[in-house]
């Protein structure tokens, strides 16, 4: 069975997809066998990973319209560790999702009792071929993130130390409680402070503040590493051993404890 890991922020702008692309990279680079799911309808991440798709057919295969083999497609680069890589792609089309679960409203009950049900009893299908699935999710808390939490074994969150981002993740973990309270008992997180500039005072006390209240892993800093990272398609693991950027995600994977 695959360990579901869903990358999440009601905010946009705070390195989610960054942490999905790294992520899902450096575990299909150590010898994992991982399936993305790209839930984020500006579709950054399935373009990064090669796949570009024209209409995404998400939305079909979580109502059960389709099979996941009509969804999935491999991962496209120069590079071993895209073999071990698969994508279900978005696109814009995604948008049209919460109109397709209120026209199937009476399959999506026969089937999964609540629609918020329908990514685990999809994910649940295909979950033995692979070892880890990596979700990412848009910047709202609509269907496609409530879906991901009542599916994910750990929910990642990136934050920025900053007033304005760490005031949004009150609504979210409000979410994350309820979820775990009704849904899904072993779900866990952990709080990444993303996009850091280490030598603003500000950002070191807020950082201090979060690791008071929640599980925070060690910052990822805001660096040149990281733009060139996504720009490039070159994950932050391939740079040399100088990089700043490879040696953050090196403590971040540690400290996770997910090989």
């Amino acid at each position: 069975m695959a360990k579901v890991i869903t990358i999440a922020n009601n905010k946009g702008g705070v390195g989610k997809t960054m942490q999905a692309y790294q992520l899902s990279t450096h575990l299909a680079n150590e010898g994992n066998k991982v399936l993305v799911i790209d839930l984020d309808s500006q579709a950054n991440l399935s373009m990064t990973l090669g796949v570009d798709v024209r209409r995404t057919l998400i939305p079909e295969w979580l109502i059960g319209d389709i099979d996941a083999d009509d969804v999935i497609a491999p991962s496209e680069g120069k590079h071993e560790f895209y073999k071990n890589l698969d994508v279900i792609a978005s696109s814009r089309h995604l948008a049209n999702l919460a109109k397709l679960l209120i026209l199937s409203e009476a399959e999506v009950r026969k089937t999964a009792g609540r629609k918020e049900r329908l990514l685990k009893l999809r994910i649940e299908e295909i979950s033995d071929r692979y070892d880890y699935i990596v979700i990412d999710t848009p910047p709202m808390l609509g269907d496609e993130l409530i879906m991901a939490l009542v599916a994910s074994d750990r929910i990642l969150i990136p934050t920025q130390a900053q007033d304005y981002s760490i005031d949004g993740l009150e609504e979210l973990m409000d979410t994350f409680e309820i979820i775990k309270e009704s849904e899904n008992p072993k779900l866990d997180f952990n709080i990444i402070p993303s996009m850091v500039n280490a030598r603003r005072n500000i950002e070191k006390q807020r950082m201090e503040e979060l690791a008071q209240s929640f599980n925070v892993t060690p910052a990822v800093r805001n660096l040149v590493d990281m733009q060139e990272s996504i720009s490039l398609r070159k994950p932050v693991f391939m740079m040399n051993r100088k990089s700043k950027g490879k040696k953050d995600y090196k403590k971040l994977w540690d400290s996770l404890g997910l090989m």
